[in-house]
């Protein structure tokens, strides 16, 4: 038997309700600040990650799918949307008017990294990203967007942690500050972190490394190394939280793991999954879109986590599985004639019916109905159609009543939508 490609994973019935339900509920939330959604390719040109995130990190270096098309072009599976969502902004000339512009994309990444808990080399994110506005109170918006879904999705135990790495004009002298530290703690460093203390010293804060954290306890602070632009850039994000009544922790580590960002940078973590413990980041990348051959344009964004959103959220996963409202249980020829057409003509109405099409007994497809949990069960069987007469079960309560095989659909109709009324369906 074939088998599934380690660290992909299928989203079943049962599960994919869930996910459904976490899409439908970003997208509306997203529509709702103006957002609109954009459907991007999975496959770009390999120059488009390499020059977007760095060559000097762990995605370009080790993780990303990448190969040779048959015509020799190096190709890439996605390993983020950030990058291809700028190269299609600026391709379709989207910075033309109408600033600015709000996308959001949902769909897969895809990294070649050891799978682990809410970790797969297929996984799936949920992007936000404005253009064209370099107020930091798009910052603070953005933060207190994403809270506000957190919220809505009853995500436990969140925190939002920022930080400011700067710019390019204030960033040179905090490299040049990290850079002569970590020459005094080189032999406590992990081999990676060795070659990033000259190449870009700043991702030494991001390693996760124990030894490596413990190496920089007391290095430089990116804060007393920011200019005044990205300090007072800083301080309005803060204040601006405070006003929205948005907790943060000001985490001077935090630089997350791309090199394209500036300015702010935030992840929301939880506590609900372990070690893994942020479900969301993202940050300001003011210099991308010029760097990718656009015009000048500032711009923040982020990325959640659905595979871990899902994963926090999956106690509750029961809450949105579906059920049909009705199941027909038809016996002999004529009853089955007739009840497929009624299901037929209900599903078309939008209303999620079943019935058996082998023609078992009554018990049987009694028992059916009971596995598949629907409410209502209608039986037809020839001494119905004899008397003309439908016999319509409750199948919590037991009570059945009679509905005329000629009024069978509008009676049916006006019964579910009493139900759904009532919150019963």
């Amino acid at each position: 038997m074939i088998q599934l490609v380690k660290g992909f994973k299928d989203i079943l019935p049962g599960e994919i309700e869930l996910w459904q339900h976490i899409e439908t509920t970003a997208a509306k939330h997203f529509q709702s600040f103006g957002f609109k959604e954009i459907r991007i390719p999975v496959l770009e040109r390999t120059e488009l990650f390499s020059r977007s995130i760095g060559d000097d990190t762990d995605i370009v270096e080790k993780e990303m799918y990448t190969f040779a098309d048959r015509k020799g072009e190096m190709l890439t599976l996605r390993p983020e949307a950030t990058a291809s969502v700028v190269r299609a902004y600026i391709q379709h000339k989207l910075h033309a008017d109408n600033l600015p512009r709000k996308l959001y994309t949902i769909g897969p990444m895809f990294r070649r990294e050891r799978p682990q808990k809410g970790r797969f080399r297929q996984f799936y994110q949920i992007n936000a990203e404005v253009f064209g506005v370099a107020s930091p109170l798009v910052d603070a918006q953005m933060i207190f967007m994403l809270m506000g879904l957190f919220t809505k999705l009853s995500v436990p135990e969140i925190s939002a942690h920022i930080n400011s790495i700067g710019c390019p004009d204030c960033r040179p002298r905090f490299k040049a500050a990290m850079t002569a530290f970590l020459e005094t703690r080189m032999n406590s460093l992990c081999e990676d972190c060795r070659k990033r203390s000259t190449r870009n010293p700043l991702r030494v804060l991001d390693c996760k490394v124990p030894g490596c954290r413990e190496a920089i306890e007391g290095a430089p602070s990116l804060e007393s190394h920011l200019c005044c632009d990205c300090a007072d850039h800083f301080h309005t994000v803060k204040s601006s939280l405070t006003d929205l009544n948005i907790p943060f922790v000001h985490d001077h580590r935090l630089v997350r793991g791309l090199d394209y960002y500036t300015r702010t940078t935030f992840e929301i973590q939880t506590q609900a999954l372990g070690a893994q413990n942020a479900v969301a980041g993202g940050g300001r990348y003011d210099e991308l879109v010029k760097f990718l051959g656009g015009p000048p344009q500032p711009a923040f964004g982020f990325a959640i986590g659905f595979d871990r959103l899902a994963a926090i959220l999956e106690p509750r996963q029961e809450d949105f599985q579906r059920h049909p409202a009705l199941f027909v249980a038809a016996l002999g020829k004529a009853g089955q004639e007739t009840a497929f057409q009624w299901l037929c003509a209900l599903n078309e109405m939008g209303i999620p019916a079943e019935m058996d099409l082998e023609n078992r007994s009554l018990k049987s497809q009694m028992k059916q109905a009971d596995r598949l949990h629907a409410a209502l069960v209608l039986i037809l069987g020839d001494d119905e159609i004899q008397k003309q007469v439908a016999v319509l079960r409750n199948m919590e309560t037991k009570e059945q009543e009679e509905i005329p095989v000629a009024d069978v659909i509008p009676a049916l109709m006006k019964i579910l939508t009493a139900r759904k009324a009532d919150g019963k369906e």
